[in-house]
């Protein structure tokens, strides 16, 4: 009542002062948080620019772009997720702000350490940092008792996570720790505490030990992610409490055991995933899951059959159960919903037909039957599933003519039929598979000509024909085929001749067309195949003389056996390597192989006169080539003399990536032939040595190549400088910006108008190949051998996991790993590489090198992490067994990968395919190391490990001489 008799009192004026000294306080009182996000925009600034700005100071902070403000017009949220973001967040200042209640920041490129500033944010509800690049352990997070979103999935931070910090937070709803770098632990039993989750990311984030029970506790669950970790034993029984459940995924963990009691309580689960574990027993828990979408419990040891519920689910999209003991039938209405899409049920024992409605509606992309015992036919209404991309039903017992339309699907990408009874021909309309890379129908039944219009199929890389009756004559048109590697038509019936048109299949690298009835002369023109790696025509009518030009390819298998050929064995072709490459051919002689008829004089002199001409028709073609390499000779000069020129001139852009103790001057004047240490396609490598004593190597990428007679070919010239331009471009983007031990050094880039340079660090021991395979082998030991792998594999390991953007190198081999004087492994040359942008996988053309691509390159332009695993588990065959990629000894078509696998039954198995170079008592460590090659080197890409997999598990595998010293060395601290 006083103060209400006051203001009565009060004249106007005075009230109105009042009222504007009131507002004052309380707006001086309010802390300025315009100061405070203007830190953080200088904090992040260069990196998007145009996101702040609004961030002014003349602007309310309200205004700013990704500020929301609660109703008191304070800073509530900062919303700057998936904005490119580059910096370092300063906590300190970020935490001034008194009612911030969430940060959004998740995918971006932040670096630096999560402070403890962390921890004065009190208030936060809702805290997402995921996606990013920051380093160190994680604060505890005892005081954010509010936060009911925690997001730091692949957020960059490793060691010791402060699991006992969780139990503080019992209001989270949703955590996400998984793909980090995280120490080693059980399974964190506080996070049984948090009975108000409804999300738990836990994947990839070395977790060991058991699922421990108390996860049933958890009912308000709707998604469970516990994948490739260390988790052992059997699934919880209580794990069918969680009847909420959408999703679960324990995949890539070492369970065991049965499916507990209860599983099928889980009637809500959508998507259920525990491929790759060691659980057994039948599948009938599933049979009450009608709601699931996605199955997925590949590469186990489940028995029995597959339930005939399956077949009701009328959700069902997704089912893989390769790698199994399956036994019975498919259940036969599966699919016939309309939307089955995917269907993987390969290496079992089961047996039955082809369901007939799994492609109901055309959704099914993938129809994989690989391995099994299958009988019947394909279902005829199968010729019109035009979504299908896979159709693999090979090594079963089907039987019965092809539906027509199978051949002509538009998507096709595989067909593989091969290793049944199938029957009947491939029909022309084969020409509307404008997908189709592999053509797979060996071991069959399969009879008539060959459609012409395969040839209008341009995107077949590979037709494996063998062992059916195929008959009438190759079509001539075959050349049409660019993108072919491989053919392989043997043991038919085919007759006529080999196509001349067979040299414009440029990427042909293998050619089988024995035990055919082809005659006449082998084409010379087979010698322009510069990719032809083997060459079998045997058993054959083949004849005339055997074409000089054969020795043009780099042929490592030939084979022309019991043929009608005669005339000398070409001199280049005359090696021990292929001394029974011409058994049963009695009309051949040789200058040198022992086993057959001299060429004498008096069988030249037969062939004098014919020799003479031909020596005259040679002379002037001597004489025309000798006039067109002096007139490229006279251009080469004078580019070479231009390129001295613009050595000498200041021209040159110098880009540096590291701090530098040099000049440009003096790496360009290093350039001289007699520091040349080595060619490649791109341009040389030279050693360069400065005036310090420092050693460098420098690759000199031509622009318009000075030095080479094929730049007299203008129109080839043009491709190869663009080819060079993009694989410099490849190598400056991707090597840049890395910093890892195990990754070669880039120190800088040097441009001028005609030529690049790229300056490294100079590696003494230069590569793997070489001290493997060449004559500059060394006998290197199991204990070197073993770090170079680890090594390697940990240059590949941060290169796919451990990059602000996933790096795909496309071309891992031993000739691209170097080494330093102490032998330690350097990742090198990136002119293939692509830095992944998006979703992590893209089209692209094939790529790499012979022996070393995975066999999906084949059927899919899709390239991921996958395809350089497996190329890395080739580099470790090469390592523990002293072997090539690619040996005579494998046999016809083989490779290391099929020679180590068919022979790696057991462990003493093992031991017989070890170098034996490497001591005894060393050689089971060298097993272990097999055995994860093998892994790397599975057929199906989804099996392979991650390269972060293949690390942990090379580091299981050190040599039980490392583990002594370590614990001599342990013991002695």
């Amino acid at each position: 009542m006083l103060s209400r008799k006051i203001f009565r009192q009060w004249s106007p004026a005075p009230m109105i002062l009042f009222a504007l000294f009131y507002l004052f306080l309380i707006t001086s009182s309010q802390p300025d948080e315009s100061r405070t996000l203007l830190m953080l925009k200088s904090a992040l600034q260069n990196s998007n620019g145009d996101l702040f700005r609004s961030w002014t100071e003349s602007n309310s902070v309200c205004n700013y772009s990704g500020i929301v403000c609660n109703s008191n017009g304070l800073v509530a949220e900062i919303k700057l997720a998936n904005k490119q973001l580059l910096g370092t967040l300063p906590f300190d200042s970020i935490c001034e702000l008194q009612s911030l209640e969430k940060i959004s920041m998740g995918s971006n490129f932040l670096h630096g350490s999560i402070s403890e500033d962390l921890r004065r944010c009190t208030n936060l509800q809702h805290l997402d940092l995921g996606g990013n690049s920051f380093t160190g352990v994680m604060p505890d997070l005892s005081p954010l008792n509010k936060l009911k979103y925690l997001n730091l999935s692949a957020s960059g931070i490793s060691g010791a996570f402060p699991w006992k910090s969780l139990e503080n937070l019992t209001s989270l709803t949703f955590l996400s720790l998984g793909d980090n770098y995280l120490e080693k632990s059980p399974f964190p039993l506080e996070v049984l505490k948090l009975e108000k989750l409804y999300s738990l990311y836990l994947t990839n984030c070395s977790i060991t030990g058991k699922i421990p029970l108390g996860i049933g506790n958890l009912t308000l669950l709707e998604n469970l992610e516990l994948s490739d970790n260390q988790l052992i034993g059997q699934m919880p029984s209580d794990i069918g409490k969680l009847q909420n459940l959408w999703q679960l995924e324990l995949y890539d963990n070492f369970l065991s055991g049965k499916f507990p009691d209860g599983l099928g309580n889980l009637t809500s689960l959508v998507n259920f995933d525990a491929s790759h574990n060691q659980l057994e027993g039948d599948l009938y828990e599933l049979r009450s899951l009608k709601n699931l979408v996605s199955l997925q419990l590949f590469e186990n040891q489940f028995s029995g059959g597959i339930p005939e519920e399956l077949g009701n689910f009328r959700n069902l999209s997704e089912l893989s159960l390769y790698s199994n003991k399956l036994t019975g039938h498919l259940p036969q209405k599966l699919g016939s919903w309309g939307g089955l899409e995917f269907i993987d049920v390969s290496d079992n024992f089961l047996s039955g037909s082809i369901p007939p409605d799994m492609c109901r509606n055309s959704r099914m992309t993938d129809l994989l039957m690989v391995n099994n015992s299958f009988t019947g036919s394909i279902p005829e209404n199968y010729a019109n599933c035009s979504s299908l991309k896979r159709l693999r039903v090979n090594n079963n017992n089907f039987s019965g003519i092809v539906p027509s339309g199978i051949w002509g699907l538009p998507n096709l990408v595989i067909i593989d039929l091969s290793m049944n009874q199938f029957e009947g021909s491939v029909t022309y309309n084969i020409a509307e598979a404008k997908s189709l890379a592999q053509l797979f129908l060996f071991d069959n039944q399969f009879s008539g000509e060959l459609p012409l219009t395969i040839s209008e199929v341009s995107s077949l890389v590979s037709i494996k024909l063998s062992s059916n009756q195929f008959s009438g004559h190759i079509p001539e048109t075959i050349g049409s085929l660019k993108k072919l590697s491989s053919l392989i038509l043997d043991k038919n019936k085919f007759s006529g001749t080999i196509p001349e048109s067979l040299s414009s299949c440029v990427s042909l690298s293998e050619i089988n067309i024995a035990f055919n009835s082809l005659s006449r002369e082998i084409p010379a023109s087979l010698g322009s195949l510069r990719n032809l790696n083997s060459l079998n025509l045997s058993s054959n009518r083949l004849s005339g003389e055997i074409p000089s030009t054969l020795s043009s390819s780099i042929l490592s298998l030939l084979d022309l056996r019991y043929n009608l050929l005669f005339g000398p064995i070409p001199q280049s072709l005359s090696i021990q390597a292929f001394k029974e490459a011409f058994d049963g051919n009695p009309g051949l002689c040789s200058w040198n192989l022992e086993g057959f008829r001299s060429c004498s004089s008096d069988a030249r002199s037969s062939t004098r006169t014919r020799t003479r001409t031909t020596l005259i028709s040679c002379f002037i073609a001597a004489i025309m080539v000798l006039l067109v390499l002096l007139a490229c000779f006279i251009s080469v000069k004078l580019k070479q003399h231009k390129l001295e020129q613009s050595l000498s001139t200041n021209s040159w852009d110098l880009k540096q990536y590291r701090v530098l103790n040099f000049n440009e001057n003096e790496v360009i004047h290093g350039i001289k032939q007699e520091n040349l240490i080595g060619r490649g396609g791109s341009g040389n490598v030279y050693k360069v040595v400065l005036k310090s004593g420092k050693e460098l190597a420098v690759k000199h990428i031509w622009t318009s190549h000075p030095g080479d007679w094929r730049s007299c070919r203008s129109s080839t010239a043009m491709l190869k400088r663009s080819s060079r331009s993009l694989e410099y471009d490849a190598e400056v983007a991707t090597l840049s910006s890395i910093r890892h031990v195990n990754v070669v050094k880039l120190y800088c880039s040097i441009t001028s108008e005609d030529s690049n340079l790229l300056v490294y660090e100079y590696l003494p021991n230069g590569s793997l190949w070489d001290r493997l395979h060449t004559c500059r082998k060394t006998e290197i030991g199991w204990e070197i051998r073993y770090e170079i792998a680890i090594g390697a594999g940990r240059g590949l390991e941060y290169l796919h996991h451990g990059c602000d953007r996933q790096v795909i190198h496309r071309d891992v081999k031993s000739g691209n790993i170097l080494l330093d004087e102490d032998w330690k492994p350097r990742i090198a040359d990136f002119g293939l590489a692509k830095i992944v942008q998006g979703e992590g996988n893209w089209t692209n053309v094939i790529a790499g090198t012979l022996g070393y691509m995975a066999p999906e390159y084949a059927y899919t332009s899709k390239v991921t992490e996958k395809n350089d695993v497996y190329s890395f588990g080739v580099v470790l065959m090469e390592l523990v067994t002293g072997k090539r990629p690619i040996e005579p000894e494998f046999g016809e078509n083989k490779d290391i990968v099929y020679w180590v696998s068919s022979n790696m039954r057991s462990k003493e198995d093992g031991i017989q395919l070890v170098d034996s170079t490497i001591v005894e008592q060393l050689k089971e460590d060298a097993v272990k190391v097999l055995r994860i090659a093998i892994l790397c080197t599975a057929k199906i890409p989804a099996s392979r490990p991650s390269m972060r997999m293949v690390v942990q598990m090379l580091e299981e595998a050190e040599p039980s001489y490392l583990s002594n010293v370590i614990v001599n060395n342990d013991g002695q601290n």
